[in-house]
């Protein structure tokens, strides 16, 4: 398949680009573009066969449910059974956002889109290039993140290049995601609104609007027969080439491991990668040393994870062995996403 490149500057949003984008989508074609959160590959979510061509350009389980994303808030009403008043709520003060709610879905739904539950995910994205080409393509939109599956999310053009050129239609190249980290998934068919996945929208914004909250972040591994309600809940997701260990507890015990475990596996030979923050990289000496960031700034470690975890990707690392990150407010959606990144093998060092 040809795909063709389309670069589009935030800042001078060319019309006619958008409009091109629009009609591949609305012509069963496949468009990835930047959202507030990743790159997202989009297609006609009300067109089974371009669903299709989601799930094979990008390797995806059939049974990984997608979100549907939406140009405005009338969008909302022919997908689903009913909107309540907590959805109201919540579409009121965080859409356009990083914000995925899931709603009963209506029989305009197809399917293929829902992995075969009876709920819908949808979000209304915040990007303004997002918005403009969803409603050029005058259709629901269905749209995973852009990049073959069981990789880290794509923040930047070139990384959804490098996954998907000639495996879909067009690839819109235009700058980096600002939140870094996909939507949090809010279920809001339960008695308890529940976080399905946490994002750049956390459990502590929410309980702000909600007061109580439950969250539903635990491991279902691949042999378990439950169905995921939400991406991201079931499959390994965001693992570069090398295996990662996660090493948390206190600081001066992780920058002590990690260097005892990094001059262990250079010894036999290894090349090791090490990611830390800014406040603790001067620590280390071996191997391949990256920073996401400085621990007083989350919002800075969440955007660059996925592209720290891709920059491993054009190294000869064999190992990464990495700090945790505190699990409050939006550190429990970076750990989230590091935590499968590295299959759950996490070293816990004590306090």
């Amino acid at each position: 398949m040809e795909t063709i490149i389309i670069e589009i500057d935030i800042n001078n949003i060319d019309e006619g680009k958008i409009q091109r984008c629009g009609r591949i989508l609305n012509q069963g074609g496949t468009v990835a573009f930047p959202t507030e959160t990743v790159y997202g590959l989009g297609a006609n979510a009300l067109n089974e066969e371009a669903v299709k061509k989601i799930y094979y350009a990008k390797g995806r389980p059939s049974d990984n449910p997608l979100i549907i994303h939406i140009s405005n808030l009338q969008d909302v009403k022919p997908l689903v059974k009913d909107i309540s008043n907590t959805a109201i709520m919540a579409m009121e003060s965080f859409w356009p956002g990083p914000l995925t709610l899931v709603f009963n879905k209506s029989n305009l739904v197809p399917d293929i889109v829902t992995g075969g539950l009876d709920t819908v995910a949808i979000r209304y994205p915040s990007h303004p290039i997002a918005k403009m080409i969803i409603d050029k393509a005058k259709v629901p939109v269905a749209a995973p993140s852009a990049n073959l599956s069981g990789k880290p999310s794509p923040t930047k053009g070139s990384h959804v290049i490098n996954d998907l050129m000639g495996r879909v239609d067009a690839i819109v190249v235009a700058g980096d995601c600002n939140v870094g980290l996909e939507s949090t998934v809010l279920d809001l068919t339960v008695e308890v609104p529940t976080i399905l996945r946490p994002g750049g929208v956390t459990k502590e914004m929410l309980e702000k609007v909600f007061g109580k909250i439950d969250a539903d972040i635990s491991i279902i591994h691949p042999e378990n027969n439950r169905a995921p309600k939400s991406p991201g809940m079931k499959y390994t997701h965001y693992a570069p080439k090398a295996d990662i260990i996660i090493y948390k507890g206190a600081e001066q015990k992780v920058i002590s491991e990690i260097n005892r475990r990094a001059n262990e596996l250079a010894a036999e030979g290894k090349t090791v990668g090490i990611i830390c923050t800014n406040e603790t990289e001067v620590y280390y000496n071996t191997g391949i040393i990256k920073s996401v960031g400085s621990k007083k700034n989350m919002r800075i470690i969440a955007s660059q994870l996925f592209s720290v975890l891709r920059d491993f990707d054009e190294t000869n690392a064999h190992i990464i062995l990495a700090e945790a990150i505190e699990e409050i407010e939006l550190g429990q959606a970076i750990m989230n996403r590091l935590a499968k990144a590295a299959a759950y093998r996490i070293e816990d060092l004590g306090r």
